[in-house]
């Protein structure tokens, strides 16, 4: 157990358990890092705003309501209480992470702070991407914010003695996400055989990891002392070309062999603005990682769910679920605008 935050509890097999607060807890990470952390035997308390969520907490779980972006709602929520752990998946600015300094500081015996791979150099120099990779993404607001999260707590930890430890993982997924650029509307493109886009020449490689076994790693790590004060990626070992993920996904979708129509990311970028910063910042580059530092610690981290049978639960609950089928019109258009400006006339 990690600091002197108070004792842990004992659950039904005599294992000791831990104090746990996770701020979130109804995000793809975090459900499934909530269900893993309760089979494991740890108390877990989950604090939000209470709002509906295609994910449902534990049963066993403590809920508590509070708005997390207010320091005194969370406060008079906590109370005066103590955490082995504290691990906060909402933490997405430099002045989200110094309230839960200055809220937890002294209160648990490890802080986990979400941040992302997306924060790793980019382009990168070289592959595999490692903890040691620098951190700088000139392309993606998101990860230069993760990046002033991180640089906060590492001086909090410096000066201080903060007990933080940094999780960066990729793209994780669970069967509610689509890993394409369109989403659903992507899929239902294929379904009907219209051709689809894809960034650059679709050879680029990108890691999708299934959100179970995240949280296989991400709770592991939970209330080990050597884990505090240093970094791990979190990802799987699987690293596909674009155009796999497509097909991939059109197979477990029924459809037919997918139209692939490659159209240079800085072209996307400038015509869709909404999805341009994450894939100059992001997809548009090929990520290998290396997760053999967080495996040395969490032996019990092996990814299960490889990407072609995570497709298919996640069509497979898109089917069930035909009122989460939501084609984005605009999108849409913007995908025949342009297609339509790389056909030959």
């Amino acid at each position: 157990m990690v600091g002197r935050a108070g004792p842990g509890v004992t659950n039904a097999t005599g294992d000791t358990g831990l104090r746990v607060l996770f701020i979130g807890g109804t995000g793809v990470i975090s459900a499934a890092a909530a269900q893993r952390a309760v089979a494991v035997g740890h108390r877990l308390t989950i604090l939000n705003r209470g709002s509906h969520t295609l994910r449902p907490a534990p049963q066993d779980a403590e809920l508590l309501q509070a708005d997390v972006r207010n320091t005194a709602s969370v406060r008079a929520a906590l109370g005066n209480r103590m955490f082995d752990v504290v691990v906060d998946f909402v933490a997405f600015t430099a002045d989200h992470v110094a309230a839960d300094i200055e809220l937890f500081a002294g209160r648990t015996g490890q802080y986990v702070f979400i941040s992302s791979a997306s924060a790793y150099q980019k382009p990168p120099a070289r592959l595999p991407i490692l903890e040691s990779t620098p951190l700088r993404n000139p392309f993606w607001q998101y990860a230069r914010d993760k990046i002033a999260c991180e640089d906060l707590l590492v001086n909090a930890y410096r000066q201080n003695g903060f007990p933080v430890t940094i999780i960066r993982p990729s793209h994780t997924y669970d069967r509610t996400r689509i890993g394409l650029t369109g989403g659903w509307t992507d899929i239902a493109r294929m379904r009907a055989a219209k051709p689809v886009v894809v960034h650059g020449d679709g050879t680029s490689l990108w890691t999708l990891t299934y959100s179970s076994d995240v949280a296989k790693a991400l709770v592991g790590l939970l209330g080990l002392p050597q884990a505090v004060g240093d970094s791990f990626t979190i990802t799987s070992d699987e690293s596909l070309p674009w155009n796999e993920i497509y097909e991939v996904f059109a197979k477990a979708a029924g459809a037919p062999t997918p139209q692939l129509v490659h159209i240079a990311s800085d072209t996307i970028a400038a015509v869709a603005p909404d999805i341009g910063p994450s894939l100059l910042g992001d997809k548009s580059h090929s990520v290998v990682f290396d997760s053999s530092k967080v495996k040395a610690l969490v032996p019990e981290f092996i990814c299960t769910v490889p990407f072609a049978l995570g497709a298919r639960q996640v069509l497979s609950w898109y089917d069930s679920n035909p009122d989460q089928q939501l084609v984005d019109d605009d999108l849409n258009a913007t995908f025949d605008q342009l297609i339509e400006t790389v056909r030959p006339r």
